[in-house]
C-alpha cells in the first residue's frame, strides 16, 4: 500500500489536537497557548476527547503490550478522521509524542502485525507534526515580537525532537524572530538534560547530574529563559533551576510564541 500523501494544500486547515498527557495533566497552558497559535493562523482545532496517553511510557519500559493498547486507541481515535476528511494533520506540542506515534508505532506494530494497524498507522504517519514543523513547514507562520524582542533566550533541543524527528531549524527559525536574532548560543545545546521520561526515575543521580550540566551552561551563556519543545523537559528543568536558586526558567515554545508574538 502507497503511504498517503500529507492533505496540507487546502485553504482552511482543519487539524486535530493532541495534546500529551504530561500538559493535559500538569501544564494545560501549553495546549491553550498551542490552539491559540493555531487559531491565529487561520486552522480549525479538533480536540478529540477520546484521546489518551501515546503509550510512551510503557514502550520505554518495554512493555510494549500495554503500549499496544495506546497505540490502538490513539489510531482508532485519529485515522477515521483522517480518512473522512474531518482533519487534514494531526499536530502535537511535544518532540516526544510526535516521534512516539511517527516511528515507535511500527516498531509495536512490527511485533504485533495487524492489516489494519498498518493500514492506520500509514494514514496517520505521514499527517502528524510537530508543532514548530507545522507552523514553519506547514504554514509558513512569520514572528513578529508583540512589543520588543525577547532577550537572554537560549534553546535546548530536546532528544526526540532533535534526533528522532531531525527537527532543528523550525523552532531556532521561530525564536530567531522573536529574538531579534538575537538567541544565545548555549554550550553544548546537543546534550541531553538528563529527563529522558522514566531514566529520571530509574536513574535519578545521573539524570539530576545531567541537569545541573545543563543549568551550568545556561548560567554560562546568560540565558534568562530556555525555550524547549517538550514539557517533561521543561519539569525537570525548571525543577533543577528553582532548587539551584537559578532565576532562568524553561519556557515551552508555544507559550513564548502565543505570548510575545504573532503576525
Amino acid at each position: 500500500m502507497t503511504p498517503p500523501k500529507p492533505n496540507i494544500d487546502i485553504p482552511h486547515p482543519k487539524v486535530g489536537l493532541f495534546v500529551s498527557c504530561i500538559v493535559d495533566v500538569l501544564y494545560p497552558k501549553i495546549g491553550l497557548a498551542t490552539e491559540k497559535l493555531l487559531v491565529s493562523q487561520g486552522v480549525e482545532v479538533v480536540f478529540p476527547q477520546e484521546q489518551t496517553c501515546c503509550g510512551q511510557p510503557a514502550f520505554n519500559a518495554g512493555q510494549q503490550k500495554d503500549s499496544l493498547a495506546l497505540a490502538k486507541n490513539f489510531l482508532n481515535t485519529f485515522a477515521p478522521m483522517i480518512e473522512e476528511g474531518e482533519i487534514s494533520s494531526i499536530v502535537v506540542p511535544s518532540g516526544s509524542c510526535a516521534a512516539m506515534i511517527k516511528h515507535s508505532y511500527a516498531v509495536i506494530i512490527e511485533k504485533y502485525p495487524s492489516e489494519e494497524l498498518i493500514r492506520q498507522h500509514q494514514v496517520i504517519e505521514h499527517n502528524t507534526y510537530e508543532l514548530s514543523e507545522y507552523l514553519v513547514e506547514v504554514l509558513g507562520v512569520g514572528i513578529t515580537p508583540s512589543h520588543r524582542p525577547l532577550e537572554n533566550v537560549a534553546y535546548h533541543p530536546c532528544c526526540h525532537l532533535l534526533r528522532d524527528l531531525k527537527i532543528d531549524q523550525q523552532p531556532r527559525h521561530l525564536l530567531e524572530k522573536l529574538t531579534d536574532n538575537k538567541l544565545l548560543s548555549l554550550p553544548e545545546a546537543e546534550t541531553c538534560c538528563g529527563f529522558g521520561g522514566l531514566f529520571s526515575l530509574w536513574n535519578e543521580e545521573i539524570s539530576v547530574e545531567m541537569g545541573l550540566r545543563k543549568v551550568r551552561n545556561l548560567k554560562a551563556c546568560g540565558a534568562e529563559i530556555v525555550a524547549v519543545s517538550d514539557a517533561g523537559c521543561m519539569a525537570h528543568l525548571n525543577g533543577i533551576l528553582i532548587k539551584e536558586g537559578h532565576p532562568c526558567r524553561a519556557i515551552h515554545i508555544a507559550e513564548l510564541i502565543a505570548d510575545n508574538g504573532l503576525d
